[in-house]
């Protein structure tokens, strides 16, 4: 097993949301990371950070890419591939803040 999917297991549950909305400082909608097949990983690393952290600041960015484990290393090598992980270096490069907005399931 991958030392990403090791350090999923140790992450809080996801199944009573359907996303995670990335806000701005003017709390603008950047993008939403749903909880859905391909993204689900994602959605648990960011929801541990949020709750963690209170927002996806550049220490919280730091955890996310030791929690993406193997997968940041190819996202380093291959821009583009892995964007959830992509926005983490941003704004660790960047140093910005992202406030989160949880999308409860019905």
């Amino acid at each position: 097993m991958s030392q990403f999917a090791e350090n999923l297991k140790k992450l809080p549950g996801i199944s009573h949301l359907a996303a995670i909305k990335l806000l701005d400082a003017e709390g603008n909608v950047l993008v939403a990371i749903e909880n859905k097949t391909g993204s689900q990983g994602s959605l648990a690393v960011y929801n541990h950070l949020a709750q963690t952290y209170g927002a996806i600041t550049p220490d919280a960015a730091k955890k996310g890419l030791e929690l993406f484990a193997e997968h940041t290393e190819d996202a380093r090598a291959h821009p583009g591939k892995h964007v959830n992980i992509d926005r983490l270096i941003g704004l660790i490069e960047e140093k910005k803040t992202l406030r989160i907005k949880h999308v409860f399931a019905l």
